[in-house]
């Protein structure tokens, strides 16, 4: 596996600058019992996230992950796999939209990333959170049979995974959040700062 490393340096210009300026002062009361400062560089090794991932979709068709969906299906946990499940097929199911939104749908869930740049973070979404997501609501967020969802709806991406909040789960977008009781079974969608039917 490639790995990134990455330096810390720690002090060094400040070392380095004391040093100097210690040693081109014209001061008569310069302590040269001193100890020089010395910095620490330290090097760790961070796995870099896989190019792909190759997977058994739906109907056992192959399914190869990129970029920053690889990634996150990578740093799933086993229940967050578990519970997306197989891939789905086909163009409708995975792709990039016209925005540069990057998605793959599975069985369970979808993870979507805002663009296909290495880096860019990916989300999962699922459950009751993307389907409140996925109603057609208009430009305010109100539920409309002839508004947009998902990324090009009024909330936008989906900018985290879904968090637990009390009794609550909540996955924040562009423009507002989505959070599910469940205990309750009630959907609170907010767009805008503003509170709107979920449409469920």
């Amino acid at each position: 596996m490639r790995t990134i490393a990455y330096r810390h340096a720690a002090v060094v210009g400040l070392a380095a600058v004391a040093l100097t300026a210690a040693g081109c002062s014209n001061s008569t009361n310069l302590d040269v019992s001193a100890q020089p400062q010395v910095a620490l560089v330290v090097t760790s090794e961070v796995p870099a996230p896989p190019a792909e991932v190759k997977l058994t979709g739906e109907r056992d068709v192959e399914v190869t992950l990129t970029g920053p969906i690889a990634a996150k299906y990578s740093s799933a946990t086993d229940k967050q796999k578990a519970a997306l499940g197989k891939p789905l097929t086909g163009d409708h199911n995975a792709g990039t939209r016209d925005s540069g939104v990057v998605f793959q749908q599975f069985q369970g869930g979808a993870i979507v990333a805002k663009n296909s740049q290495p880096g860019t973070p990916a989300y999962i979404i699922w459950g009751k959170i993307r389907q409140a997501w996925n109603v057609q609501r208009d430009a305010d967020g109100v539920p409309s049979a002839t508004g947009t969802n998902g990324s090009a709806g009024p909330l936008g991406v989906v900018t985290s995974d879904e968090n637990a909040v009390g009794d609550q789960l909540v996955a924040t977008f562009e423009h507002g959040k989505i959070a599910y009781n469940s205990t309750t079974g009630q959907v609170e969608v907010t767009v805008n700062g503003k509170v709107v039917p979920s449409g469920l």
